[in-house]
């Protein structure tokens, strides 16, 4: 399944945002789960084959939600799971896969809905660049639509239940990806993510909890929900990271200033090696895109697009290029086709 998403970029990463140079996306994430139901965790196969139904039902009621896919979790293999992954449409947790969970995918991929993962119902609305209302005015839309057939667990006084409790409250999780090649660099990422946990946010990696950071990208999002309002959690996190781009811009700023011909070589290094490599992991390909997106933030890079190097971000990932190819491959023939690949895109940037 999805090779026909394999064969281009998701919409949110279209860089055509004027923050795309640093933030690649935004993401908002609510947690629901259905009145006098278990949660997923306590439920057996009849309660979650139910909740899996009244969903479905909803879904299929909702305008918003009227083009897009559904897919039930054993229809997922291996390779599909870790493709869905890697374009951000599913958690890890998700990955892990049980019976009657299932994917909703939005036209576009703008949205997705993970049903009976950690909560009942997971909505997910994804952004190009900073435009984190945009997404939860998205995200809002499709829960107030859904809970025209659904109620959902809540409390008056602690608001949505669900199944961990720093989710409790708003159930809603505001989140950016974020390119800091410049703090990374300075040495100064350690000291900003420091202040940054105690305005109470996360930093975690490229694809989120429990995930490496890989290519100076991070994921920034809030961590508590309980007592918090949607506007004041959206408001807080798009005031952090315009403070955060602030300082990624300062740090460019000095490292162009005080060692602009060694930041020049490591921008022209990467671009020759990704052109001409015979071999390149996936690690490899992300930390050297990391430059050349710097390079192209700069103005220094004119021969690349931010769109390509996104394109080639996505297509390059492991189960990407498996997907793209429509066939297994082993990690070294992975590594081969990757770089054949990446070559091929680069020369059509002429």
């Amino acid at each position: 399944m999805f090779e026909d998403m394999a064969k281009r970029p998701a919409i949110w990463l279209s860089g055509e945002d004027s923050t795309s140079q640093i933030v690649l996306s935004s993401r908002i994430r609510l947690a629901r789960n259905i009145s006098n139901c278990p949660f997923p965790s306590e439920a057996d196969t009849d309660s979650r084959e139910k909740v899996l139904s009244f969903i479905k039902s909803a879904i299929d009621k909702s305008p918003t939600l009227s083009q897009g896919r559904f897919v039930k979790c054993t229809q997922l293999d291996d390779l599909d799971r870790s493709f869905l992954l890697e374009r951000h449409l599913i958690s890890l947790e998700f990955r892990q896969c049980r019976d009657s969970s299932a994917l909703f995918i939005g036209e576009g991929e703008q949205v997705s809905i993970m049903i009976n993962e950690e909560d009942h119902l997971r909505i997910q609305s994804l952004q190009s660049g900073l435009n984190i209302r945009a997404a939860y005015q998205i995200a809002a839309k499709i829960d107030e639509e859904l809970a025209k057939s659904l109620e959902f667990a809540f409390d008056s006084n602690f608001g949505y239940l669900t199944s961990c409790p720093t989710n409790v409250g708003t159930g809603m999780r505001a989140s950016v990806l974020i390119h800091l090649p410049g703090l990374a660099l300075t040495k100064e990422i350690e000291n900003v993510i420091s202040q940054i946990s105690k305005l109470g946010l996360a930093v975690r990696g490229f694809y989120g909890e429990g995930s490496d950071v890989l290519g100076a990208l991070f994921q920034v999002s809030n961590q508590t929900t309980l007592g918090r309002s949607e506007e004041d959690i959206t408001e807080s996190l798009e005031r952090v990271t315009q403070q955060i781009i602030e300082y990624e811009e300062n740090a460019r700023n000095r490292l162009f200033k005080d060692a602009k011909d060694q930041i020049e070589d490591k921008i022209f290094r990467a671009y020759g090696i990704l052109k001409f490599a015979r071999t390149l992991t996936s690690e490899e390909v992300l930390n050297l895109l990391s430059a050349i997106r710097l390079g192209i933030g700069e103005g220094i890079v004119k021969m690349v697009t931010l769109s390509q190097i996104n394109e080639i971000l996505a297509f390059s990932q492991p189960s990407h290029l498996q997907k793209y190819f429509n066939k297994r491959m082993e990690p070294g023939e992975r590594d081969r086709i990757r770089a054949k690949l990446i070559r091929s895109k680069l020369a059509e940037g002429k």
